[in-house]
């Protein structure tokens, strides 16, 4: 007997830092959702002159309703709140980003649901998203066939947060301070 539970706490210790060993898109969504409930002003660091409206208005993310499975960030520019980040864990080692885009009364703009699933382990600290068929295929029938190459990316380190649009021709990022936390706002999510 003495045996066979030496014998069991052998295996059970061995197998323990595999499951502690997180993946990087894993320990990606933890740290965000470390976040949750919590707001943070943020300002364009990359962009080109037709970032002119997020230059001048106030940036703020929301980092608003966090799951086991999604977060969901809405981006204020100014008052102008139809933007949310929806981030999913697909499976413990993939994240997928989409944008989901708001009218005034709640409905889906016609411009919304674009983003990818990351392809590559990544980054604890950075998570990249190319394009998906389905979001090539919105971009294509919208005559935004310019974006069929973006590839979004997130960053999250103990001080900031970025989020970055790039392609050929073109970087936007957004960073975000997190050593500043903003007073919560009332309505999180866009109407």
């Amino acid at each position: 007997m003495k045996t066979v539970l030496a014998l069991a706490a052998a295996l059970w210790l061995s197998a323990a830092p595999a499951a502690l060993a997180q993946s990087p898109a894993a320990a990606f969504f933890e740290a965000m959702s470390r976040l949750c409930g919590q707001s943070f002003s943020g300002q364009v660091v990359a962009g080109n002159e037709t970032d002119a409206a997020f230059r001048e208005a106030e940036l703020v993310m929301s980092v608003a309703s966090c799951s086991d499975t999604e977060i969901r960030i809405p981006f204020y520019v100014g008052e102008d709140r139809s933007r949310t980040w929806v981030i999913t864990r697909i499976g413990e080692d993939r994240l997928r980003l989409k944008h989901d885009h708001r009218h005034d009364d709640g409905t889906e703009d016609e411009l919304s649901q674009y983003g990818g699933d990351s392809l590559e382990p990544g980054a604890a600290g950075r998570q990249s998203f190319p394009a998906d068929a389905e979001s090539i295929a919105l971009f294509t029938r919208t005559d935004r066939t310019v974006s069929n190459t973006n590839v979004w990316s997130l960053e999250r380190s103990p001080e900031t947060f970025t989020y970055e649009l790039a392609r050929p021709g073109r970087l936007f990022r957004v960073a975000f301070d997190l050593t500043r936390p903003q007073k919560p706002e009332q309505d999180l999510t866009p109407q």
